[in-house]
């Protein structure tokens, strides 16, 4: 696959199967079983994007677990 021309400087937001987040450099395809999941920009910009719409770090599989619980 042949990368994206994008600045050096710029970043995206991935998500895994387990809602968590992170950074990946624009310019190269995400890892296995990470997809981009909205924001490019600055690597600052994309965290402070991580901070907004991350509020529950369990992962998807304990959170619907416990939402399961009596």
């Amino acid at each position: 696959m042949a990368k994206r021309q994008v600045p050096d400087d710029q970043w995206i937001v991935v998500q895994n199967h387990e809602g968590r987040y992170s950074v990946w450099p624009a310019d190269k395809t995400p890892p296995a079983g990470w997809l981009i999941a909205g924001r490019t920009g600055t690597r600052q910009e994309c965290l402070a994007e991580i901070t907004r719409v991350w509020t529950d770090q369990r992962p998807a599989a304990l959170a619907g677990f416990l939402a399961a619980l009596p």
